[in-house]
């Protein structure tokens, strides 16, 4: 059995307030749900703790799969997003794995968080896995080991690109341009041929996935490594 910790937004909203954004919980239950059939033990970690809000676009059909409505529709899984744990009150020495969920919510609050920081650095460090899908891996931009280095920096990523932002309808609410902010931190940014089809990348302990479909994909792969 091993230990993961999943990272979820605080983030309500887009800038303009009436513009409600959070957690894409299909991101987060695809990959609870393989990690739960091995037999792992799993918990959630936001960067200010408390309630992690839902994605309204993602509870919607046909993007609101099996899965999704299944923690949806459980009241013991919607209340452990109503009190997730802060960094400072988790020791990362007790983790295997640290798993960067999405949603557009994450763009406010995961590339800034010194608590996630430390967090990923910690469990890098110690042999971790570090896994992130679609937009979690803004959780990734700014994170530095103890030498400094940035963690992306010289190695093979994805993540939901800047094409698909504009397809989503999306891009001028953005705060930045999430692709082009990893390829300026030295990052070797690689995504699908066609936007919105499951494409992960492995690059030894780290493991992303470039979009919501790519969710379980990148769970699995996740799941291979700590097996090894």
């Amino acid at each position: 059995m091993k230990r993961i910790l999943h990272v979820v937004t605080n983030v309500a909203h887009y800038d303009d307030p009436t513009h409600p954004t959070g957690l894409w919980l299909s991101e987060l239950t695809h990959a609870w749900d393989i990690f739960a059939a091995e037999g792992h033990e799993q918990h959630l970690v936001s960067p200010q703790g408390g309630r992690s809000p839902l994605e309204p676009r993602a509870l919607k059909w046909p993007l609101l799969d099996a899965s999704a409505r299944a923690w949806r529709d459980d009241p013991a899984r919607m209340a452990l997003l109503e009190q997730t744990t802060a960094p400072d009150r988790i020791d990362p020495a007790a983790y295997d794995a640290i798993y960067f969920t999405g949603g557009h919510g994450v763009m406010w609050d995961f590339p800034d968080s010194d608590g996630l920081q430390n967090l990923t650095r910690a469990i890098w460090e110690q042999g971790g896995v570090v896994g992130a899908v679609c937009h979690g891996y803004c959780g990734l931009l700014n994170t530095r080991l103890s030498d400094g280095s940035l963690l992306v920096a010289g190695r093979h990523i994805t993540g939901f690109s800047w094409r698909e932002e504009i397809l989503a309808g999306v891009s001028k609410a953005m705060p930045f341009n999430a692709e082009t902010e990893m390829v300026n931190r030295g990052a070797l940014y690689q995504k699908a041929l066609l936007p919105f089809v499951s494409h992960v990348v492995t690059d030894g302990r780290l493991v992303t996935g470039q979009n919501p479909s790519s969710a379980k994909a990148t769970a699995k792969a996740v799941s291979r490594l700590l097996q090894g």
